[in-house]
């Protein structure tokens, strides 16, 4: 008996010992604590999340989403409190004007510094003070070129009703009226309600053409050949080329959506000094060219570009020529009142699918 307890006494010695010892290490001062993140889905590198926690000692909680709006409706509920968000540049412009997002300490981010100085003090945060640029990118055509044989140069040809059944639209209010708003030849952060109703009815019109209306599931059906065309971001389809040699991307000449994806604090964060950790570490060169590497999506971080392989950094759909961005938009916060009203609309539409 009396070496059964000598034996779990030395274990508990052990266990709390080591426990005690991980808490103490002065390299992980925050080592216990716990952070939640909500992230866009597949886009972190698998490892990530496991080598941060390895090094700092912090725990992460971490969830996805599909569409800005979901994200704002989740974080709004009040259902978790996060302590990261990584939101697109108009609802970060929400948030803060909101007040819903904390300014960050950047001598807890030093690998700020790696941001590129064309991604700095942008119209959503022309502070500098609310968010740093994770990835960045464009709103295309992903299609076939054994589907397709016509050059894929205008919004028009998802309304082209020889592809009925062959197109995938985006599962996105601002994304999919973007679409038909500039289509149209319209700004797509119209605010005229008439331009609105125009580009709705346009897109009930298309409705009976439209295999799904799709987020992440996209990659998928485009790389099996499911479909011919899909609206879809800029690193899904570098992500769905490499699997894929028949897939093209195509930005429309009558514009598009030019966006910025960024890491913010909320106030409902519990530990800022562990999410300016994360998002410090997410800054580290290498985590940085692993995650643009392993995702597809434009880097801002200059370290990360260089190390990229010179067939990625010459890709226009990656990383675009001037005369391409020079046809871009970036979305801007519609305001309370313009907001309901493409939700309204939003949801109009999605009836007239069922």
């Amino acid at each position: 008996m009396k070496k059964i307890a000598l034996l779990l006494a030395v274990l508990m010695f052990v266990f709390t010992g080591c426990a005690g010892n991980v808490k103490n290490d002065p390299s992980k001062p925050l080592a216990g604590t716990t952070i939640y993140v909500y992230n866009w889905g597949d886009y972190i590198a698998e490892d990530t999340i496991e080598r941060f926690t390895k090094e700092t000692g912090i725990k992460v909680i971490y969830e996805t989403f599909d569409s800005n709006e979901t994200m704002y409706a989740k974080y709004k509920s009040g259902a978790v409190n996060y302590d990261v968000l990584i939101p697109s540049d108009y609802m970060i412009e929400k948030l803060i004007a909101e007040n819903e997002l904390l300014p960050l300490n950047f001598d807890n981010i030093p690998n700020a510094k790696y941001i590129d100085e064309s991604f700095r003090n942008l119209g959503y945060d022309p502070e500098n003070k609310y968010s740093v640029p994770y990835f960045w990118g464009t709103l295309g055509i992903l299609y076939n070129k054994k589907m397709v044989q016509e050059e894929v140069d205008s919004w028009d040809i998802l309304w082209d009703s020889k592809y009925k059944g062959q197109i995938i639209m985006m599962d996105s209010v601002r994304d999919t009226f973007a679409v038909a708003l500039k289509r149209l030849g319209y700004s797509l952060n119209s605010t005229d309600k008439a331009q609105v109703d125009e580009a709705v009815a346009s897109l009930i019109e298309q409705a009976p053409l439209v295999q799904a209306y799709l987020m992440d599931q996209v990659k998928d059906k485009m790389i099996g050949e499911e479909a011919a065309l899909a609206v879809i971001y800029s690193g899904e389809a570098v992500y769905t080329s490499e699997y894929n040699e028949n897939l093209e991307y195509a930005v429309p000449k009558e514009g598009t959506n030019f966006f910025v994806d960024a890491m913010v604090i909320p106030k409902t964060c519990q530990n800022k000094e562990a999410a300016e950790a994360f998002i410090n570490f997410m800054n580290d060169p290498q985590i940085a060219y692993n995650n643009t590497k392993y995702v597809g999506y434009s880097t801002p971080h200059t370290e990360a570009r260089d190390m990229l392989d010179e067939e990625i950094k010459n890709n226009p759909a990656a990383y675009p020529p001037q005369e391409i961005i020079d046809k871009c938009e970036v979305f801007v916060d519609l305001g309370p009142e313009m907001t309901v009203y493409y939700n309204d609309k939003w949801n109009e539409l999605k009836a007239s699918l069922r």
